[in-house]
């Protein structure tokens, strides 16, 4: 299983153009396994959509649906471990609670993180496709 980042997601789902080369591969090698995405990337993504930083070419209702439809694609529950290890990450992070929880997510289900985030991708206690 991979755990795709928030953006990762909706790239993905817009067709990829934005994906590096290592992260379509990662994707298309676990559509056959799982793909995770994070509870609360649903939860970025129509905030970003209220606050009309990101423009869907569906309504959300719409999207979410479709997103959500892809092969191998699950949505990762916020449980207690991954909130209380959003809490804990080691060393240094940044104060970003959505990001803290989908590194917990990561980690505690001990996959590695398909992201583009220079902050996710110099943090050394979560495994990263770039």
């Amino acid at each position: 299983m991979i755990v795709l980042d928030t953006h990762i997601w909706v790239w993905w789902a817009h067709g990829g153009e934005q994906l590096t080369p290592k992260q379509i591969e990662a994707i298309a090698a676990n559509e056959t396994d799982l793909i995770g995405i994070s509870a609360i990337s649903c939860w970025e993504i129509a905030k970003l959509t209220a606050y009309a930083r990101l423009e869907l070419p569906s309504p959300l209702e719409e999207w979410f649906e479709q997103a959500l439809s892809y092969p191998g694609v699950q949505i990762l529950a916020l449980t207690p471990e991954i909130a209380i290890e959003s809490t804990r990450l080691p060393g240094e992070f940044h104060r970003d609670p959505a990001d803290q929880i989908i590194v917990a997510t990561a980690r505690v289900y001990g996959c590695p993180l398909v992201t583009s985030d220079g902050k996710i991708l110099h943090y050394p206690y979560v495994r990263t496709v770039y």
